[in-house]
């Protein structure tokens, strides 16, 4: 070949043509800006479960969590994972860690916009509705940081049981100004707290636990000597720890900087290596003299920290019902501009079907959540049945939703097909973090046993529950079979066959919610197959009868 015609060939392929291939068609837009507050069930909860006052700021929240700046903040949040940091340079011991700004943009906008402690000092009713609709739209940003902001929520009430501490620290707990740095906790504007439950020995059976809390000579001070297992977001400002005092497994309020200023004991061995939630870093901290003060009678830790425990419990169901959400919306966004086969994936017969079954799921998910939200308010402000309800619905709500999650997320991410199993589509990201919701506060094992629990100790609780049913009673024929068969399986109740219990708890409790406030191509569509059966073991197995069109313009408009 000579020369010349080489270098024909070689200006022939650097010369660009209409045909080039890396001309890019058939793929989706991305989705930021969006509004993710742009849910009908939401909204109609929000107004249901008296917070309609809120939905102003539901919205602006919704809009801000869908923009394009709180989009990336996520994505580098989660790129750009905690740094511990043990020693300063010159060998001193700091204990610290160090996140990206990206973080510190999320936890702002989180703690001004109420999502931390600030309901509990709100008076009106429904500001524990209106967080938890603000976590559900917020949530959108980014999962991990709402670990913190969670156990600031939680730790408010357990706080109470000890006015002294409350009067100190609740105001700040209750603040809405993100204030970080390791400093003593009256002097800054706002505070977070976390939670040391868990060892290596026991994880989620607390009462083995082994560090020691040895009383002072001052009333109410102890020192902890130990080494817990999880504890997630060590740079919280103050922590409610369980440990073995003299009168058994007790609750202790344990700050990171003493009132003098000094640096407390809380030797961060490592951060865990965590499947998901990357963004939040998860500890184990070492204590050895770590000064304490005592929350609650001795002996009585875990009935101090339940309530923690309770609060927690909700996030978790409403984090998990936020992802669906989420990764709805992302696999909604893409089968409208994603064409295969001759058509637009969302004019796919299989696919709408698929979609369908999602959005039902997520529907139920986000219903019950703020179900459970609105029982949370009216239990604090006192009413007992709304008190016997939530503690049985709660564990209900936890264990079944948090289920769902990693099924349904697998699902959506499906949806793109190839383009949702790499990294910079968002959804391995979100598939990541379903699995967590399940395992945080109590496995579904532990929930499970803890609904067994609730109804041979308190029969309140069942009593709650049934009259919760009894308000859609007559409105579908397969649930009212459904609550018989319900009260069936109650009676017949055992340890072995606690899964299944509340799995039936849930699925009747979701059914009834839909019946009494969803419109009825939703409400039949869950009776027929999560009460009736008619329905496969995958997602996008609704029967021929179901309104797929009316489901999917109410949730996506689609």
């Amino acid at each position: 070949m000579t020369s010349t015609s080489v270098q024909s060939i070689a200006r022939s392929f650097a010369q660009p043509s209409s045909s080039a291939t890396h001309d890019v068609t058939n793929q989706a837009p991305p989705l930021a800006p969006y509004d993710a507050s742009a849910d009908t069930a939401l909204l109609e909860g929000l107004r249901r479960e008296g917070a309609g006052w809120a939905e102003a700021d539901v919205r602006r929240i919704g809009l801000l969590a869908g923009g394009a700046e709180a989009q990336e903040w996520g994505e580098l949040a989660n790129r750009h994972e905690p740094v511990l940091r043990t020693h300063d340079r010159y060998g001193h011991r700091v204990d610290e860690v160090d996140f990206h700004p990206s973080w510190h943009e999320l936890m702002r906008v989180a703690v001004a916009e109420g999502l931390a402690g600030a309901p509990w000092a709100d008076d009106r009713p429904g500001a524990h509705v209106a967080r938890t609709a603000g976590g559900l739209v917020w949530g959108h940003s980014e999962a991990g940081h709402g670990c913190p902001t969670s156990m600031t929520y939680a730790a408010v009430p357990a706080l109470r049981r000890e006015p002294g501490l409350a009067k100190v620290y609740e105001p700040l707990l209750t603040s809405r100004e993100y204030d970080p740095g390791l400093r003593e906790p009256t002097s800054k504007r706002g505070l977070l707290a976390g939670m040391g439950m868990t060892e290596k020995q026991g994880g989620s059976d607390v009462r083995t636990n082994t560090t020691a809390a040895t009383p002072t000579a001052e009333p109410g001070v102890y020192t902890l000597r130990g080494h817990k297992w999880f504890t997630s977001a060590p740079m919280c400002d103050v922590f409610l720890v369980l440990a073995q005092a003299p009168g058994g497994l007790s609750c202790f309020l344990v700050p990171r900087v003493l009132p003098d200023g000094t640096r407390n004991t809380f030797r961060v061995q490592r951060l865990k290596d965590k499947l998901g939630n990357r963004s939040n870093a998860s500890s184990e901290p070492e204590f050895d003299g770590t000064v304490a003060w005592l929350v609650g009678p001795e002996g009585q830790g875990v009935k101090t920290i339940i309530e923690m425990v309770n609060c927690t419990r909700l996030d978790c169901v409403m984090s998990s019902a936020t992802l669906m959400r989420k990764t709805l919306v992302e696999a909604g966004h893409h089968v409208r501009h994603r064409g295969a086969f001759g058509a637009l994936l969302m004019d796919q017969p299989l696919m709408r079907n698929v979609l369908a079954d999602l959005a039902l799921e997520s529907e139920a998910a986000t219903t019950l959540t703020l179900r459970l939200a609105g029982a949370a308010d009216r239990a604090v402000r006192g009413d007992a049945g709304e008190q016997a309800f939530r503690r049985i619905a709660t564990a209900v709500g936890k264990y079944w939703v948090t289920k769902r999650g990693p099924a349904f997320t697998a699902e959506a991410l499906e949806c793109l097909g190839g383009n949702g199993y790499v990294e910079d589509s968002g959804m391995p990201r979100h598939y990541r973090e379903a699995p967590l919701l399940s395992i945080w506060e109590g496995s579904g094992n532990v929930n499970a046993l803890d609904v067994l629990r609730a109804l041979t100790r308190d029969p309140a609780t069942a009593d709650a529950l049934f009259a919760e049913l009894a308000l859609a009673e007559g409105a579908d024929a397969r649930l009212d079979s459904a609550v018989t068969r319900l009260r069936t399986l109650l009676g017949e109740a055992t340890p072995a066959g606690a899964r299944r219990l509340v799995e039936q708890m849930a699925l009747t409790l979701q059914a009834s919610l839909l019946v009494r406030h969803a419109p009825p191509a939703v409400a039949d569509a869950f009776c027929a197959t999560r009460l009736s059966g008619d329905w496969g073991h995958a997602f996008g197995t609704l029967p021929g009868g179901a309104d797929m069109d009316g489901i999917l313009e109410r949730s996506l408009g689609l």
